[in-house]
């Protein structure tokens, strides 16, 4: 039998249509998508707009007659602020009177450091900072406190028990070098100086965790090492009763 004849292939110049409908269709897509991610909600924009501007005390500059246009949502955030700004501020001034007390106790236990003027009880940024001479706690050269000092930082201590802040013990001492065998170098022997202070506070009952020793030797003088009276001055043990941390308020508080 004779074979049929093949039909002639054509060309299909039309493929392309196929690919370029696909392109079109993810270009839409692509479109339709950062049309979605650029849109903005106009009123909770507002809300974040108004609550940075309160943030850091700067004005809105939509203004109406030159009065503030806020929205309820703006107001109602406001509010909101203004209630945690006002807690906040009734923390700090509880704080801040609690630390006044501590200063007025600190003065009475440790009248009799106060009165010989060995002792110096002030307040700063850091907190209530108690500097004590060395003389009046060591013997020259020795980081052992003397007996009659012992009952008085005892009752400094049953003060600071009574409340949780954090107590940091620096010692200091001049620039006059030492070299014993106990004590190679002043550093070792500021350091010693504030161990046993703040050895002597934990066996009156305060917790460990909230007292550090440092010791600086002679690099934070606060007078001149050029006389007697400024190296003795800057002979010396700080204690200081830090400030609380600043309160922190979730969103979630805010509520």
């Amino acid at each position: 039998m004779a074979r049929r004849p093949k039909r002639p292939e054509h060309d299909n110049h039309e493929r392309w249509m196929v690919s370029y409908a696909d392109f079109i269709t993810l270009l839409f897509a692509f479109f339709v998508v950062m049309y979605g991610i650029s849109s903005v909600n106009e009123g909770k924009y507002k809300v974040f707009g108004a609550a940075i501007n309160k943030a850091f005390g700067t004005k809105s500059s939509e203004t109406e007659g030159g009065s503030m246009r806020l929205t309820e949502e703006e107001i109602y955030f406001k509010s909101l602020i203004d209630r945690r700004d006002a807690r906040l501020a009734e923390i700090q001034r509880k704080q801040n009177e609690r630390m006044q007390n501590l200063v007025k106790s600190l003065d009475q236990a440790m009248a009799q450091f106060v009165k010989s003027g060995q002792m110096n009880v002030s307040q700063s940024g850091r907190g209530v900072e108690l500097e004590i001479n060395a003389s009046a706690l060591f013997n020259e050269g020795e980081a052992d406190i003397q007996p009659g000092a012992k009952k008085t930082l005892a009752d400094a201590a049953k003060v600071l028990a009574d409340n949780e802040f954090a107590i940091e013990v620096e010692g200091h001492t001049d620039n006059l070098p030492i070299n014993t065998a106990k004590f190679p170098s002043n550093w070792e022997l500021s350091s010693a100086r504030a161990s046993s202070v703040v050895r002597l506070f934990i066996e009156q009952g305060i917790d460990a965790k909230r007292l550090k020793a440092v010791g600086s030797a002679d690099n934070r003088p606060v007078q001149s090492n050029d006389t007697a009276e400024g190296r003795a001055r800057n002979r010396r043990v700080t204690i200081t009763v830090l400030n609380p941390e600043p309160v922190a308020e979730s969103a979630a508080e805010l509520q």
